[in-house]
Formats: C-alpha cells, sequence, structure tokens
C-alpha cells in the first residue's frame, strides 16, 4: 500500500476536527457540515415532544427517590438530546444496550416507564422484556454491555439479518477493557454496532482529562479500525443526524462506527452524590447556557415547526404522564421469596429445587 493510500485510508476513520453541529448555544443555525443531512422537521418536532416528556420522567425519578419510592436514581438531565437521539436513529427491530443512566431513552422507545424503574426500586435486576422490546437490561458494570451489543449485532449479521445494535456507553466506559475489546472485535468481524459515548466530562467525580490523553474520546476508534465521529451532543440536530449516519453506514454492512458526544449531566451522578465536591456552580452555569432542551426550542420556534400552543401541550402531557407515574410508584410491591428461583436455569438443577425447597419449609415454619 502506497503512502497516499494510507493516509486517505486514515483519515476516512477520522473523526471531525470539531464537534459537528447544527445549532449554535442560543439556539441560531451555524454554517451546516457538508457531510451531513438535516432530520426532517416532523422528526425534530417528535424529538422535542419526547425531550420534554423525559425531562419530566427524569425530575419525577428524582422526586421518587427522595421519597423513598427508588432506592436510587441517576439523573440525565442535561443529556435528554443524546437520549432521544439515540432512540430515533433506530428502526423498531433495531437493539437498543443502555447504561443505568438511560432511563430517558428506554421511557422514548416506548418502554413501561414504571418497568424502568423497576432496577433502580430494586424489584428486578430488569422489569421489561428484552426480547419484546429490543432494549437490552440496563447495564450497572461499566461497559459490559458493549460487548453484549457486539455480539448481538455479530449474531444478527450472521443471520442474515440487516438490524443494527447501538451500545450507550460513558465516558468513564471507554477507559475499561470491555470497550476496547468489543471495537477490535466489531471491526475484525464487520459487527453492524453504533458505539454511542455520552461523554458528559465525569466517570462519578473523575474528570475527563484523569482519564485520557486523548484530543478526543473518538480517536479511540481510530486505531482499530472503526469509522469515528465527535459531535455537540447538546445539539440534537447534530447528534441525530451524525447517529442516523452511523446506524446507516452499519446497517450498510460497512462495518461498526464510534460516535462520541460532548455533553454534560447537571445533576449529581446519583441521589447519593455530593457533585459540589468535584465541580463548582461557575461550571455547572455554564453548561445550563447550552441546555439542550432550550436550544431546540428556539431553533424549532424560528422554523415555524413549533408553536406557544404546542409547547403547552407538550408540557400538558408530560405531567400528565408523571401524575400517572405517581401514582403507579405510590404502592408497595407484593414480595414473593421464591421468586429469587426464578430465571437461574431454563430447567432448576437438582441444587436449586433443594433449596427452593428449604425456603419453602422455613417459611411454613414461621407462619405455623
Amino acid at each position: 500500500m502506497s503512502a497516499k493510500i494510507l493516509r486517505q485510508t486514515v483519515q476516512s476513520f477520522l473523526p471531525s476536527l470539531a464537534p459537528v453541529r447544527f445549532v449554535a448555544e442560543d439556539g441560531t443555525a451555524v454554517k451546516p457540515p457538508v457531510d451531513y443531512r438535516e432530520p426532517a422537521d416532523e422528526v425534530l418536532r417528535e424529538a422535542y415532544r419526547l425531550m420534554v416528556l423525559g425531562r419530566r420522567f427524569d425530575t419525577q425519578a428524582t422526586a421518587l427517590t427522595k421519597q423513598g419510592r427508588l432506592a436510587v436514581y441517576p439523573s440525565s438531565r442535561g443529556q435528554e438530546a443524546c437520549q432521544i437521539a439515540g432512540v430515533l436513529a433506530l428502526r423498531e427491530d433495531d437493539w437498543l444496550f443502555p447504561t443505568y443512566r438511560d432511563s430517558v431513552a428506554l421511557v422514548s422507545r416506548g418502554v413501561d416507564p414504571v418497568e424502568v424503574l423497576t432496577l433502580l426500586r430494586g424489584d428486578w435486576h430488569c422489569g421489561y422484556d428484552p426480547v419484546a422490546t429490543r432494549v437490552a437490561p440496563q447495564c450497572t458494570p461499566l461497559a459490559t454491555q458493549v460487548l453484549h451489543a457486539t455480539g448481538m449485532a455479530e449474531a444478527m449479521r450472521r443471520k442474515g439479518e440487516d438490524g443494527v445494535a447501538m451500545a450507550f456507553v460513558g465516558d468513564g466506559g471507554t477507559s475499561e477493557g470491555d470497550f476496547h475489546e468489543a471495537l477490535n472485535f466489531a471491526a475484525v468481524f464487520r459487527a453492524p454496532v453504533v458505539f454511542f459515548v455520552q461523554n458528559n466530562k465525569y466517570a462519578i467525580s473523575v474528570p475527563l482529562a484523569r482519564q485520557s490523553a486523548a484530543p478526543a474520546l473518538a480517536y479511540k476508534g481510530v486505531g482499530y479500525g472503526v469509522r469515528s465521529e465527535q459531535v455537540d451532543g447538546n445539539d440534537l440536530v447534530a447528534v441525530l443526524s451524525v447517529l442516523t449516519a452511523a446506524v446507516e453506514h452499519a446497517r450498510a454492512g460497512n462495518g461498526p462506527f464510534l460516535v462520541e458526544a460532548h455533553t454534560y449531566r447537571m445533576d449529581a451522578h446519583t441521589n447519593a452524590d455530593d457533585a459540589t465536591r468535584y465541580r463548582d456552580d461557575a461550571e455547572v452555569e455554564g453548561w445550563r447556557a447550552a441546555d439542550p432542551l432550550a436550544r431546540l426550542e428556539t431553533w424549532l420556534r424560528a422554523r415555524g415547526v413549533l408553536t406557544d400552543d404546542d409547547v403547552a401541550a407538550d408540557v400538558a402531557a408530560a405531567e400528565e404522564f408523571a401524575a400517572q407515574l405517581r401514582t403507579r410508584m405510590n404502592t408497595d410491591v407484593e414480595v414473593d421469596p421464591l421468586e429469587l428461583f426464578d430465571h437461574v436455569f431454563a430447567e432448576p438443577t437438582p441444587q436449586l429445587r433443594e433449596q427452593r425447597a428449604l425456603l419453602v419449609a422455613e417459611s411454613t415454619a414461621q407462619e405455623d
């Protein structure tokens, strides 16, 4: 291979020097990138509705945690553009592999919100049917879902299906070995998987500068031969445009695609975290000025796609959604200890049957 061809090959994998964007922080248009097309107005209008709904869900879930109805809740406030765009870029038969912070994405995908919160309530590891929803269980360990997504994508490829798997992962997850193993395997076998990194600048309390010396996390794909891009993660128009292109790239048989979205987590890591110990108010307020919801609303209003009546209707619908969620969550779960033995094996082992029988005997003795 000549030096010229090698340079061209390497450059084809490199992300843009600056994050792709369509909309500035104040909601005004910027010069659009030549390599990406703007999503249709009706899609962006639906994205706004989902962002309003998602933010209200996030606020309600945080309140439920304070009321003791949830054990923990990791807010994604400020990352809604990433959550919604990731869902809208996929077809219904594609697979989504979320992290513990991606509850808004699941709700936008149509998963029952109470089932979404089942994990965080402490009832079950996964409260919804992954096969029916094409949504894998929310993953708490860092980056293990990236391997799962790669495996699912490769399975679909071998079966001759044209489905795509998208794996959400945080900036901290890109430091895990599982992340790198997944990228290498996906590239070698050209698995149709999109790795979507939501870089919110902190791995709990560890800032990005203490995690990586790379100019951007998107460059981590280059060494594995994975096409990569970086995007303004608070610009939904840009995120949806780039992710749509990434999904199309993977679906067409061109192999995996890595997208890094530069965004920010406005709230603490979880309700158990004190974010003031590692970041100051000025930093948070600076990112509030780039609020993805306000940015999209300004953009759509200027284009005549969104009116006052539309906003009022979306807010009212989100309030009704939150009210129904409160009502459904305001009940005590009926606990059955024997569920401990369900779904461990398709056919219970002798040891499992013995343990179950022992628990039944102990429970019966206590009742007597």
